[in-house]
């Protein structure tokens, strides 16, 4: 049985998603700081941008190991990928004082990958049981989901912002957790981004979308300037917005 919670941050591309599942991270550990727990950070999109958000570098990715295989794996069909992978997969996890981040990499080339996608989410299934919480940076759209590599989370925050692009990608994600049956245990639809004023234009459009949406994050100009500067976005004061708005977001997930 998993020892700990899955929580995936879902949503069209530039929402927001990065930011939000770093600031996340930062609240679990905040308020458990007095208690033995580790966080699983999983950066599943391809442009990789959790590290920075996080204040931390890294060497190699999923996507390099899967390659490697494959090839090796053209020129030995003996080879047993499954063990290789897992056993490689612990070399390239980096591991700070109390989480681990597994970067996920580049999306697959040309040919079948079928088989390698299956052994990811054996991978993530097996690592999610070491850890208390595993939050899981999605790549944007749907392909998590159609592919089932984010199957079986306990929280799915699914963030919106102004667009109605992104109003749409929620919807469709909401519609094809159905479809195809993946065990989202529960799934919350986060505004972020929020101009003041703008909230209840908002939640009067996601209802014609029949979004009900359940937290919003405001505007928040220091995320941006932390960005232009390369500063990570978990050295964000106590009192940021955006901070005090995941720290809501993380007592009730928690």
């Amino acid at each position: 049985m998993r020892k700990g919670r899955v929580i995936a941050v879902a949503g069209k591309g530039g929402t927001g998603k990065t930011a939000i599942a770093a600031l996340l991270i930062r609240e679990i550990l905040r308020s458990r700081a007095e208690e033995d727990i580790c966080v699983l950070a999983v950066d599943a999109d391809a442009d990789s941008n959790l590290p920075d958000a996080l204040g931390i570098s890294y060497d190699k990715t999923v996507g390099d190991i899967r390659e490697a295989l494959l090839e090796e794996k053209q020129r030995d069909a003996t080879v047993d990928m499954w063990s290789q992978f897992e056993g490689k997969i612990a070399e390239i996890i980096v591991e700070e004082e109390r989480y681990d981040l597994l970067i996920m990499g580049r999306p697959e080339g040309p040919g079948c990958y079928c088989p390698v996608n299956h052994i990811i989410r054996m991978v993530i299934d097996t690592l999610t049981k070491n850890y208390d919480y595993t939050v899981i940076d999605c790549e944007a759209g749907l392909e998590h989901l159609s592919r089932r590599t984010t199957r079986d989370v306990d929280v799915m925050l699914v963030v919106l912002d102004t667009t109605l692009k992104s109003l749409k990608t929620a919807l469709r994600l909401k519609r094809i957790a159905e479809e195809i049956n993946v065990d989202v245990k529960k799934l919350i639809n986060i505004a972020n981004k929020i101009p003041h004023g703008a909230e209840q234009m908002l939640r009067e459009e996601a209802k014609r979308y029949d979004l009900e949406i359940e937290e919003v994050i405001p505007f928040d100009p220091l995320i941006p300037d932390y960005d232009f500067r390369g500063i990570p976005i978990v050295d964000l004061p106590d009192d940021a917005p955006s901070v005090t708005a995941v720290r809501r977001i993380a007592e009730r997930i928690m």
